[in-house]
């Protein structure tokens, strides 16, 4: 849009000067033939031999209507030189189809095609395209292993593109020819920096893998130990899989693969069960309000608390907001868990603790979390929630 602007600015100028002055190169009543007939248009013939002196608008015609009778070299080289002026003019597109254009002349001259894949990979790298500048530049060495400005390219390309090994190999190369290459001395140092670091930080990722590893497997089998079951979110069965064990043992099964289906809770917290310094487990639990569609969290139930412990914090002084009836007191609640397996529903005592309620047979962890319902005794809500259910007290 500048350029047309100053366009109209300077014929705005041009054509103002003519109030002033008058036009001295305007036809005449007594040439205006002849001129009309210098202009390719409105000729009546074309001369034999065009001058480029007395008819270069000619000449340009012819120039373009011949240009593949010019040699493919010439050619390219043309081509080239309008790829590099759109290069300065910061128009990278246009520079890559007049670079390419150049190539697909297929000179025999290696020389200038490695030029134009180097000044292709220099477009391609401003653009950001490092993968199609790196292949340009892997080109342009193939050419002319010596091309100084390709390996500096192609040493850039792999910086970008973190391949900081790749990087090295490129800069040695280039180094070997120039030793004294100021640019590809400081590449090569970066790149031998960034590599260092990268393959820190790799082995720091392997070791903390490994120990989290090591770590999962311990957590693992405090839980095997402890007899609790686990229950992974149910998937389709493996074609050709018709074992009849496959079934038989799901704690064994869950152990196997519990890397996220046993054990990462759903809630939002991505709370985890984790066993602490002593060797004692700490579950995320859930606790279930069905009257009131409510549920608490407890983030770390430590298996040896009773969940009395926490009904009366939960449910001492302060009651929560949504119990209107004012009921919710510890004393009045009885809590639950349903066997998934069988459907039944387990009264739990409530001085018991967590961990001898998940060693019970009937109780299975599911999706990492253990859940319980927690209803008031003897409430019209509590009879009709029960009504119909196979309800067990636990001894």
């Amino acid at each position: 849009m500048a350029q047309a602007d100053d366009s109209d600015d300077g014929m705005d100028e041009f054509m103002e000067k003519f109030k002033t002055q008058k036009y001295k190169n305007a036809f005449t009543e007594s040439n205006w033939e002849e001129e009309f007939d210098k202009v390719p248009m409105f000729m009546k013939s074309a001369p034999e031999q065009i001058d480029p002196v007395k008819h270069p608008e000619l000449a340009c015609i012819q120039s373009i209507i011949h240009d593949d009778d010019r040699p493919p070299e010439e050619q390219a080289k043309s081509l080239k030189d309008e790829g590099n002026e759109y290069f300065k003019e910061k128009n990278y597109k246009k520079a890559i189809v007049a670079y390419t254009a150049g190539l697909k002349k297929n000179c025999s001259d290696s020389d200038l095609n490695a030029i134009l894949y180097t000044n292709r990979a220099a477009t391609h790298f401003h653009l950001g395209n490092m993968r199609s500048a790196l292949n340009d530049a892997t080109a342009a060495k193939k050419l002319k292993p010596d091309h100084i400005k390709a390996i500096i390219r192609g040493a850039q390309c792999c910086m970008e593109l973190r391949n900081y090994a790749v990087a090295l190999q490129w800069c040695d190369e280039g180094l070997r020819i120039l030793p004294t290459e100021k640019k590809l001395q400081e590449l090569r140092a970066t790149a031998d920096k960034q590599k260092r670091a990268a393959d820190r930080d790799a082995r720091k990722a392997k070791a903390k893998e490994k120990k989290e590893r090591n770590e999962r497997g311990v957590l693992l089998a405090a839980i095997k130990e402890r007899g609790i079951r686990l229950l992974k979110p149910e998937q389709p069965q493996r074609r050709g899989s018709d074992s009849e064990d496959d079934g038989a043992d799901v704690s064994a099964a869950a152990m196997a693969e519990l890397h996220l289906d046993g054990l990462s809770t759903q809630e939002a917290t991505g709370a985890q069960v984790y066993l602490d310094e002593q060797g004692v487990l700490h579950w995320p639990v859930l606790f279930l309000y069905p009257e009131y569609r409510q549920t608490d969290f407890i983030s770390a139930f430590c298996e040896n608390s009773s969940f009395i412990d926490h009904l009366v914090v939960m449910f001492g002084e302060e009651l929560p907001p949504w119990d209107t009836d004012r009921k919710y007191y510890p004393q009045n609640l009885q809590l639950f868990f349903e066997d998934h397996e069988k459907g039944h529903v387990y009264e739990v005592d409530l001085e018991k603790s967590l961990l001898s309620i998940l060693q019970h047979p009937g109780c299975s962890v599911k999706a990492g979390t253990p859940s319980f319902i927690v209803l008031v005794k003897e409430s019209p809500f509590c009879k009709q929630f029960l009504s119909g259910k196979k309800v067990q007290r636990l001894k």
